[in-house]
This record gives C-alpha cells, sequence and structure tokens, in this order.
C-alpha cells in the first residue's frame, strides 16, 4: 500500500493566496498614505498661497496708508501769514529803522532857511508815511499766503482737506492783513490822521 500524500491540486493555490492577499493589503495602505500625503500637501500649499496673499496686502495697504497728503507745509503757510499780520499791525523793528532812516535823510536834505511846515514833514510825516509802507508790504504778503493756502486744496487731488484749524489760521491772517492793507492806505494818504500844520507867523 503506497502511503504516499500526493499534494492536493489546490495547494500552491492555497499557500500563495494568503501572500497576495497581503500584498493588496500593503498596496492599498501604500495608496491610501499616498493620497492622505497629497492632500495634506495640497492643504499646506493652500495655507501657503492664502498667507502669501494676505502678506501682499498688507504690504500693498502699507504704501496707501503712508500716502496719505501731508498738511506740515500748509500750517507751516497758515502760521506764517497770521504773524505776518499780527507784525504788521503791531509794528517791527524793520519798519522802527526804516523809520528813523528816512527821518535823518529827509533832516538832511532841510536847508536852514525851512520853514516849519517842511521842518514838521521831514521829522514826522515821511517817517510816517515809510512805517506804513512797510506795514502795508507785511500786511499784503500776509493776505497773499494765507490766500494761497485755502485756494491750494482747489488744485490737489479731491480727497485733500485742510485741517480745520489750518483754515482758521488762514483765515485769521486774511482778516488780519486786509485790516493792515486798509491801515496802511489810510495813513500813507494822511485819510485816517491829517498832518499838523504850523501856524502863520
Amino acid at each position: 500500500m503506497d502511503t504516499t500524500k500526493t499534494p492536493a491540486p489546490n495547494a500552491a493555490e492555497a499557500d500563495t493566496t494568503p501572500v497576495d492577499l497581503e500584498k493588496t493589503e500593503t498596496a492599498q495602505d501604500a495608496a491610501t498614505e499616498a493620497g492622505a500625503d497629497a492632500e495634506l500637501d495640497a492643504a499646506t500649499d493652500t495655507g501657503s498661497d492664502l498667507a502669501d496673499a494676505g502678506l501682499d496686502d498688507d504690504f500693498a495697504e502699507d504704501p496707501a496708508d503712508d500716502e496719505q497728503p501731508s498738511h506740515v507745509g500748509s500750517a507751516a503757510f497758515a502760521i506764517v501769514s497770521a504773524g505776518l499780520s499780527v507784525v504788521a499791525l503791531s509794528g517791527s523793528w524793520v519798519a522802527g529803522i526804516v523809520s528813523e532812516r528816512a527821518s535823518v535823510a529827509a533832516r538832511l536834505e532841510l536847508s536852514q532857511a525851512a520853514d516849519a511846515n517842511a521842518q514838521i514833514a521831514a521829522q514826522f510825516v515821511d517817517p510816517w508815511h515809510t512805517t506804513a509802507m512797510v506795514n502795508g508790504v507785511f500786511s499784503a504778503l500776509a493776505l497773499i499766503i494765507a490766500t494761497f493756502v485755502l485756494a491750494l486744496p482747489a488744485f490737489s487731488t479731491p480727497e485733500r482737506i485742510l485741517p480745520t484749524w489750518v483754515r482758521s489760521v488762514s483765515w485769521a491772517g486774511i482778516g488780519l492783513g486786509a485790516l493792515g492793507v486798509l491801515l496802511f492806505v489810510l495813513m500813507y494818504f494822511d485819510l485816517l490822521l491829517a498832518v499838523p500844520k504850523a501856524g502863520a507867523a
């Protein structure tokens, strides 16, 4: 009796089937991990792009903030105009020096036989007119500068609006400058104060 067992025909297939299942499961796991890695990379790239876009937007907004119009020049000119107006009305050392010079020059031109009215004109009237002229120049400069400050936004971008205090100071310069010009006209042409006259001897 032959006791040798012959292998079943399906024995090889039975032996290889577990190996094939393990390979299949390994391949599926690798594919799953690859898909997860691809999704993670895509999400990371998307987040990086969004972050870069946000940074780009921030950098794009910074120059816009820096481009806000500056009012330093307008404010400085407004203050200068108001200061010139005050100086024109209160008097300045420039007007005093010019007045003294006019007085000395008029006295040097007087002759010894000059009458009293000529002496009054040389000692008082000419210096008064000179002082009025200097103050009138200061007032006119203040008026021109203040008008320029108020008219400047009309020649620039529509978004440029002067601060309230700058406009207030400019209007004050215009008012005081106009008053100074009016006083100059009245004093220079002797309309405010009449020139004293000496009585007949």
